[in-house]
């Protein structure tokens, strides 16, 4: 594993400390919905993961505590934004949630997939946008978002968790499920009798975000992503987390 570059990141302004780490706490919310880039220990329940790493950082740089608030979905992180339940997020870049969050630009990019049966006639991504198919996903993630415009013919139908979405698999016989491409390939593994598609139908752009009306803090995490990504801290970070399925955003 290579050493870090030092860092060439600008200490944060008193405003930026203050839009980011009020009260001397980072409040960082993180989805565990998302295993590709959180987890918690499996013996203490501690939250894990390239997001926390990520965020222990940002919250030494600040000079502030670490205080993860937990999600189990991402949709759920931007619907707690309006009670102003977190001040940095780590989500998918998106154009409903750029709206109310200030996104740095990625620093990983995962793959989004379809997963089918073997014996599905679907080959490619455009079959999935036929009447009659219907697509499972996770509601509120950054790919429901996306299908949710692009889609013009099949249907999808949401569940609040891979497991719920597996079951309505099961249980509705879906013609398709979208999602993560390393959290696809273990169900598909897990279940058996399925595949996935060949190539991705989006890139999912993972980011840190803060709500819009603190642009000084802003300002300060896109320098922040920026020395990460340039320092080798992202690529460690993959490396130390054994993460397969993702890769360093440029």
């Amino acid at each position: 594993m290579t050493t870090p570059l030092p860092s060439a990141s600008p200490s944060p302004s008193a405003a930026a400390i203050a839009d980011l780490a009020p009260g001397g706490a980072l409040r960082a919310a993180i989805n565990f919905g998302n295993p590709v880039l959180a987890r918690r220990d499996p013996a203490t329940g501690a939250p894990g993961g390239i997001s926390t790493d990520i965020a222990r950082e940002l919250a030494q740089r600040l000079g502030a505590r670490f205080e993860c608030v937990p999600y189990e979905q991402a949709g759920n992180v931007f619907e707690r934004l309006k009670s102003g339940a977190w001040d940095v997020c780590f989500l998918a870049i998106d154009p409903q949630r750029a709206a109310k969050i200030a996104f740095t630009d990625p620093y990983v990019i995962i793959e989004g997939v379809y997963m089918l049966a073997i014996e599905s006639a679907a080959r490619a991504n455009e079959d999935v946008d036929r009447a009659g198919m219907r697509v499972g996903v996770i509601a509120g993630s950054a790919y429901d978002l996306f299908l949710s415009r692009e889609l013009k013919q099949a249907t999808i139908v949401r569940a609040p968790s891979i497991d719920a979405v597996m079951g309505l698999w099961a249980a509705q016989g879906l013609e398709a499920i979208a999602g993560v491409k390393p959290q696809l390939a273990a169900e598909a593994q897990r279940a058996g009798g399925l595949r996935l598609l060949p190539r991705r139908f989006m890139a999912i752009n993972q980011a840190i975000g803060t709500p819009r009306n603190r642009e000084t803090g802003a300002r300060y995490l896109r320098a922040f992503i920026e020395d990460l990504k340039a320092t080798g801290f992202v690529r460690e970070a993959l490396a130390r987390n054994k993460i397969d399925g993702a890769s360093l955003a440029p």
